[in-house]
């Protein structure tokens, strides 16, 4: 794969970075790197002595609404969204009300400083980061000493729930990632209560193993459906737990279902590159073809999975082959990974550079590592929560099968690593040519089909706006669809939940604002949604096929097969 051609060079400026080069850069380097913001920091002090006055000023209201905390007559106040500060405690007691306050006062100061000192947009964003990091680890609620729900706790158990956040505590920093453990994993296991819809293996390749699912009604549509998951994670975040996997809910539609499951590569794989993956989606593709029996497939890309489809589907769309494609679903991905949020300001050409060169080194990307970059991008909810609950409460933490297949990790390889920086660093997919894929030049609006686009209201990786922006790059008809929640609870979101809504809005117009401004709430998961989407364009309905495979591609092993077990 060559992900960017001689000429042009494409502006750095122009792309900034995204949270996909952030995330893959921080992995090979560690997040700690992001906390010495260096240039920016300069900024800031030149900005401050350039405006004494101000800064004075800003210095003097917090000095004041300090002597108002001292004196009890401040009305400072958590946000009531604010889980830290829930306890009663925080309130009624003088002290810790006290302390409360002031830390608020002091945060609040220190993001005004950044507000106020108007700075370039890359950074700001890498100061915000450094005060938000900081911000958040001082919290009051943090200190075993302080936290009154922890010191309550400890009288309670007569001690012995520190000794136990210290056990925890020493097991959790004892190897990568080295953050809190978010999940009790020991209920769960893949092919025994995850990952547990009947099918079998009809095709296995060095990079992966093509699932078939076995039809769950008489009739089947006859365009089937491909799966694409991320290959930084394992396959069955499709297919989590019965009344939770999306594959079920397809099926029990009457669609026929393939899902790719990757393999989790070691050191001798580190020349997997974007080009094996992409030829991987297409040797899926004739497999899932032959076995169905159909001349067209819908393709169904997640995360870093559709950034593969995508290019996949456009070297068809350069080869003239794009009639086998029905429809395209992308879910929670950025093709379009400009000024991609917060995150998104924190690498440079040399930085990412040094990052390719040490998963080169390696081999692979540590997938440990990449979960340890997802957790400190929202550090209150994965981080600073479960140290709470795990060394202030000495609990164990919940039991809940999404964050386990978050801990079950995989590597990803020095190639592809190099690859998906590559993209994100030079935006390339925004631009015909740009890049090229399995030899040819990949234009996104060459793929003329339908698609289907779904992202998160409050996901931190793809943000909502920047996946809504890739969606203009497709050609075709799209349907772009808003989920609640993040990056994965987006995807993850049944019918069953009554807290699930998604937005849809007719029009595609220009920007993400116009877009959400003319948008329709529709009670329910966008799942029966996509359901109905899909099925107007998966052909008629037959009698559904008896047995897995077919002659050439004959069943073996059942779902999910063997390369998700694979550590």
């Amino acid at each position: 794969m060559t992900a960017t051609q001689e000429a042009p060079a494409p502006s750095r400026a122009g792309a900034d970075s995204s949270p996909l080069d952030v995330m893959l850069t921080d992995a090979a380097l560690g997040p700690v790197r992001r906390m010495l913001p260096g240039k920016a920091a300069a900024k800031l002090w030149a900005r401050l002595a350039a405006r004494p006055v101000d800064t004075t000023r800003l210095g003097l209201r917090a000095a004041g609404e300090l002597g108002k905390v001292a004196r009890g007559t401040s009305s400072v106040a958590p946000d009531k969204r604010d889980r830290r500060f829930t306890d009663p405690a925080w309130e009624g007691n003088p002290v810790l009300h006290r302390l409360c306050q002031s830390y608020l006062v002091g945060s609040r100061t220190l993001e005004q400083v950044v507000d106020d000192a108007d700075l370039d947009w890359r950074s700001e964003q890498q100061l915000r980061f450094v005060v938000q990091m900081i911000v958040d680890a001082l919290a009051p609620s943090n200190n075993p000493f302080l936290n009154p729900a922890a010191l309550k706790r400890a009288v309670d158990t007569g001690g012995r729930s520190y000794l136990q956040g210290a056990r925890q505590f020493v097991q959790d920093m004892a190897s990568r990632p080295r953050i809190p453990a978010m999940v009790d994993g020991s209920g769960f296991s893949v092919g025994n209560n995850l990952a547990v819809t009947e099918g079998a293996v009809v095709l296995r390749t060095p990079i992966f193993e093509l699932v078939q699912y076995a039809p769950r009604t008489e009739q089947v549509r006859e365009v089937p459906l491909l799966v694409v998951p991320p290959m930084i994670n394992k396959f069955y975040i499709a297919d989590l737990a019965p009344g939770r996997s999306m594959i079920e809910h397809w099926l029990d539609a009457g669609q026929q279902v393939f899902a790719i499951s990757w393999r989790n590569p070691q050191a001798e794989h580190r020349e997997w590159d974007l080009d094996a993956y992409a030829r991987s989606v297409l040797e899926a593709l004739d497999t899932a073809e032959e076995v169905s029996g159909s001349s067209r497939s819908s393709v169904l890309g997640l995360c870093a999975g559709g950034i593969v489809t995508s290019t996949a589907l456009a070297h068809l769309a350069a080869s003239g082959q794009q009639h086998r494609i029905a429809g395209l679903t992308l879910g929670v991905t950025l093709l379009d990974q400009e000024r991609s949020g917060t995150v998104g300001a924190m690498v440079d050409e040399g930085t990412a550079q040094f990052a390719v060169a040490q998963s080169q080194r390696r081999g692979y990307l540590d997938g440990k590592a990449l979960a340890g970059v997802f957790a400190w991008l929202r550090p209150n909810d994965l981080i600073w929560n479960y140290w709470v609950n795990n060394y202030l409460l000495g609990k164990k933490p919940p039991a809940f099968d999404v964050l386990y297949w978050n801990s079950d990790t995989t590597r990803m390889p020095a190639a592809l690593h190099r690859d998906f920086i590559r993209l994100a660093l030079d935006n390339s997919l925004t631009a015909p040519g740009r890049a090229t894929v399995l030899g040819t030049p990949v234009d996104l609006s060459k793929i003329d089909v339908d698609s289907y686009v779904v992202a998160g209201s409050t996901d931190h990786i793809c943000p909502w706006d920047s996946c809504y922006r890739s969606a203009h790059l497709l050609g075709g008809n799209t349907r772009f669809v808003l989920s609640t929640a993040g990056h994965i609870a987006a995807l993850v979101n049944p019918p069953t939940n009554p807290k699930s809504n998604f937005r849809v809005n007719d029009a595609l117009p220009e920007s993400a604002e116009a877009w959400q401004a003319g948008a329709v709430t529709h009670p329910g998961s966008w799942w029966t949604d996509h359901v109905a989407w899909l099925a107007e364009r998966s052909g008629e309905l037959r009698d559904a096929p008896t047995s897995l495979g077919s002659e050439r591609h004959r069943a073996d092993g059942k779902a999910p097969g063997s390369y998700v077990l694979e550590k």
